[in-house]
């Protein structure tokens, strides 16, 4: 059985020996991923910097001006519409908000299909292969050059059964996605693979490890709180690559195991 401290081990080693490409593919996985961890840390620290943004939010209102100011301009608001154009207004407002999403749907989505999942897919590439050798940069465009189309359904349905899932309860939707989390490595390593058979052999391989998941995780919860008070430079710099690197390791692990009949 795998632990926490050998995977952690083996995984500094190696992304320190290829640091800068490390790194590099991290910083890119972090910004395909939107910019978020992808394991219970990095949840819970985004939990943190969001109250923390909302703290310096309120502590920016605390001058009598700023509030006086703003009740100035709800007043001047108030006085320039009146009360038969009210409807107008929150329907114009509706409206407004309603165009700029699906505007930002129409690019958001497609972008993340086409693009970012076959890019994350390299990515997990690039960390795998890393484990027993340099890997070099070329491995982030493997999904474009190889079943580029079967990479895009495949990550497509993962993405839509984990929102799905989502939908339900939050709690489900967690535990899909850690049976789901080794799908791009699957996808890497075989590209034309079925869905339905990279979505079983993930789900086999989570079989009893997706609690370890979760807690191997949270074990990054430290580094994550540090990266949160430098202002996320030692996440670009070390906890990224770190965390990356050690999910690679996981399912390198995972793999050998199922293939001795562990």
């Amino acid at each position: 059985m795998w632990t926490r401290k050998e995977l952690k081990r083996k995984s500094k080693i190696r992304f320190k020996a290829n640091y800068w490409k490390s790194v590099l593919v991290a910083l890119i996985l972090f910004i395909v991923l939107g910019g978020s961890g992808t394991g219970a840390a990095g949840t819970f620290t985004d939990f943190i910097g969001n109250n923390t943004e909302d703290t310096e939010d309120i502590e920016d209102i605390e001058d009598m001006e700023d509030v006086k100011d703003a009740a100035n301009i709800v007043d001047v608001i108030h006085d320039s519409v009146d009360e038969e154009d009210i409807p107008i207004v929150i329907a114009a407002v509706i409206l407004v908000i309603v165009v700029v999403v699906a505007i930002a749907l129409i690019i958001i989505i497609p972008l993340q299909v086409f693009v970012f999942n076959p890019l994350e897919i390299g990515c997990k590439r690039f960390f795998a292969k890393n484990l027993k050798e340099d890997a070099q940069m070329r491995e982030i465009c493997y999904a474009f050059d190889n079943g580029y189309k079967n990479g895009v359904k495949t990550m497509f349905f993962r993405d839509l059964y984990t929102f799905l899932w989502m939908l339900l309860f939050i709690i489900p939707g967690i535990i899909k996605s850690y049976e789901y989390q080794m799908i791009p490595y699957i996808l890497a390593e075989n590209p034309e693979i079925s869905r339905n058979e990279a979505f079983q052999l993930s789900k086999d391989m989570m079989y009893g490890n997706k609690w370890k998941s979760f807690v191997l995780d949270l074990s990054f919860l430290g580094w994550e709180i540090l990266n949160i008070c430098t202002f996320g430079i030692l996440g670009i710099f070390y906890v990224n690559a770190y965390e990356d690197q050690t999910e690679a390791a996981l399912y390198e692990t995972i793999k050998n195991q199922q293939e001795r009949g562990e």
